[in-house]
């Protein structure tokens, strides 16, 4: 699967970075080429979709995308508000000989909230993006010229879950807990898998449910999670995507307290790997699933840097 963006993007990428001399990058070259713009998500095939399309043996379908609203836990600054419009608050003239009545709606919130989609301009390297992109190449106040999320190719390829509180004897790994290549590989072999290119990996760290009846705070402050070198390793096997049941997907505290958000540094910037947050993987822990078919198409939405989604798991 092959995403070409429109010829006039490509050009105007080209003008903009070569209007002024760059600085040399933190952010090592894209693998695919100088006009690679979707990372990790040219390892999406036809014959991954295929193969995880086999996958679907029961029918069942899971939504991993929690409900979002006013009272979604929220990193500071962050904010949710909807605005309804009442074009039918019970009072005015219906609309034609049928009558027709109804409501439309104005949604203001931040996209980096409930379960999200991080896109490669949401975190960068002292001010550069993957495949080198200069911040100011990118940056816009209406909206991100380069990796806007409208911008991130639909996926079905194969999901891997794998059961963190299981492998930790039935409980949630405690908060700062990382995961890396030895965690991993246990994992993977606890549920008789290996990791194949295109594949999306999600960790059930059973944090979301823990802290349901916590302060969202809470929920935000700390979290088991995803290090450094399993970020790299997991980047190395060809990985599409990586999320978890937490709001970070790495471990906080941090591996290293001068480090922070290396992790999303490593995937997004370094590897071009996005990022998933707030996985609802409780359904597909209690059924005991490892593998399924996922299925997930971004919003649309121009220039946003993050996006609000629900994936789904179907087996």
């Amino acid at each position: 699967m092959t995403y070409r963006p429109p010829r006039s993007a490509c050009l105007a990428v080209a003008l903009l970075l070569a209007a002024a001399p760059l600085a040399a990058s933190p952010v090592p070259p894209s693998p695919h080429g100088p006009a690679d713009r979707i990372g990790a998500m040219n390892h999406l095939s036809p014959e991954a979709t295929r193969a995880a399309a086999r996958l679907v043996k029961l029918g069942r379908v899971y939504a991993l995308g929690v409900v979002t609203g006013p009272e979604t836990p929220v990193w500071p600054g962050r904010s949710y508000k909807i605005v309804v419009t009442p074009t039918d608050d019970g009072s005015g003239q219906p609309m034609g000989a049928n009558r027709v009545t109804g409501h439309d709606d104005i949604l203001m919130t931040h996209v980096g909230i409930g379960t999200q989609l991080d896109g490669f301009a949401h975190i960068g390297v002292a001010h550069h993006h993957y495949n080198g992109v200069p911040a100011r190449a990118l940056f816009a106040p209406d909206g991100v010229r380069i990796y806007g999320t409208e911008s991130v190719p639909p996926a079905a390829t194969r999901g891997i879950l794998l059961d963190m509180v299981k492998a930790n004897g039935g409980r949630p790994p405690a908060p700062g807990t990382a995961f890396n290549r030895r965690e991993i590989e246990a994992a993977l072999r606890a549920a008789g898998l290996t990791l194949r290119r295109g594949d999306v990996v999600l960790f059930h760290t059973g944090w979301m449910a823990a802290m349901a009846a916590k302060d969202g705070r809470a929920f935000i402050a700390s979290q088991p999670g995803l290090g450094r070198e399993g970020a790299e390793w997991l980047a190395s096997q060809g990985v599409a995507m990586v999320g978890a049941d937490t709001a970070a997907l790495e471990a906080i505290p941090f591996e290293k307290a001068d480090e922070p958000f290396i992790v999303h540094q490593t995937l997004l910037a370094t590897h071009g790997v996005h990022i998933l947050e707030n996985i609802d993987t409780n359904a597909l822990a209690a059924d005991g699933a490892t593998e399924f078919l996922f299925v997930l198409g971004v919003p649309r939405l121009k220039g946003t840097v993050q996006a609000i989604v629900n994936p789904v798991a179907i087996r």
